[in-house]
């Protein structure tokens, strides 16, 4: 797996070490087979959340290619072998829900049998006490929640798009937590790339019905219209169930988004997003880098359906307990 810098921001990274080309990034490996191309966080003390992008992967067109979801219309070989390529990189298996915009939290640890029956379960939340399980969510504009109460082993990962957020996927995931021994005040999260508020019009009434749930959450897009703030939302959401510890995810994502901003994997993408600009001049308009409209480097349900796209990938935001 090729884990890009992790350092606070890129001008502390460069400092540090030598900076080399950005084309270099490997995204295949001796026999030529894709490499993942993520971004890690350390959460708490042995709890590792990755973010994957859209390089280093099997498919192609409009999937290309770093695409992990089955449902999405990609060719199964290819969804398959990326999947494959994750879990190898990652060193665990995933365990990942049928994500169906719900305020259900299923116990990954009370499911019998294997990580392919768990898939099977429409839900979008996930809590383990396990080690070296990689609980997933996926998204393409949503934003993903990665928790975890490392002093009592017990991390979970909650997919929180408007509808679910509305519906309390957030309170049910923490929840869960608690109802399997976690406590509220050890409890830090991270919030994962999503569609910004900048970006995710709606509409007034759509926006206005949202508002009654997450109040300050409206307000005017760049496209002119009414939209929400998902990540504000999803704060709150948090503060309402007492879990007030965050880790920033942001500074990491930027300065991995500046060291790609000459890969040509991604250039190629670029072009096919249809926007009009070379990627380097995208990366230097960014406003909000954790943005899956704005950073070519998320796959982007809105991005596709503005390029006229039919179908688009799904990155996947994981949480693994190391120890």
């Amino acid at each position: 797996m090729t884990h890009l810098p992790g350092k606070d921001s890129f001008e502390q990274w460069t400092d540090e070490y030598e900076l080399v080309d950005s084309t270099a990034v490997p995204h295949h490996d001796r026999e030529g087979l894709p490499i993942p191309v993520t971004i890690p966080i350390d959460l708490a003390p042995g709890v590792q959340v990755v973010y994957t992008t859209r390089l280093g992967g099997s498919s192609i067109g409009d999937f290309a290619s770093l695409n992990l979801s089955e449902f999405s219309g990609d060719d199964s070989l290819a969804v398959r072998s990326n999947r494959s390529a994750l879990e190898h990189a990652v060193g665990a298996p995933l365990a990942l829900v049928n994500q169906v915009h719900s305020a259900k939290a299923v116990d990954v640890d009370s499911v019998i049998g294997s990580v392919s029956e768990l898939a099977t379960q429409e839900a979008d939340g996930l809590v383990s006490t396990q080690t070296h399980i990689a609980l997933g969510v996926f998204a393409a504009d949503c934003l993903p929640v990665l928790l975890a109460d490392s002093e009592r082993g017990i991390i979970a990962a909650a997919h929180c798009g408007r509808k679910g957020l509305e519906a309390g996927i957030i309170r049910s995931t923490v929840n869960l937590m608690v109802d399997k021994g976690a406590q509220i005040d050890t409890i830090v999260a991270t919030l994962g790339p999503a569609i910004c508020a900048d970006c995710y019009e709606l509409g007034e009434k759509t926006s206005q019905a949202f508002a009654q749930h997450f109040p300050d959450t409206v307000g005017e897009t760049r496209f002119g219209g009414l939209g929400v703030d998902i990540v504000a939302a999803a704060k709150q959401a948090l503060a309402d169930v007492g879990v007030v510890h965050l880790v920033d995810s942001c500074s990491r994502i930027a300065a991995a988004t500046q060291y790609l901003q000459e890969d040509e994997e991604l250039e190629r993408l670029c072009e096919q997003d249809g926007e009009g600009s070379r990627l380097v001049e995208r990366i230097r308009q960014l406003n909000h880098p954790q943005c899956t409209l704005e950073n070519p480097l998320w796959y982007s349900h809105r991005r596709a359906s503005l390029s006229s796209k039919p179908r688009e990938g799904r990155m996947l935001a994981l949480i693994v307990r190391t120890i």
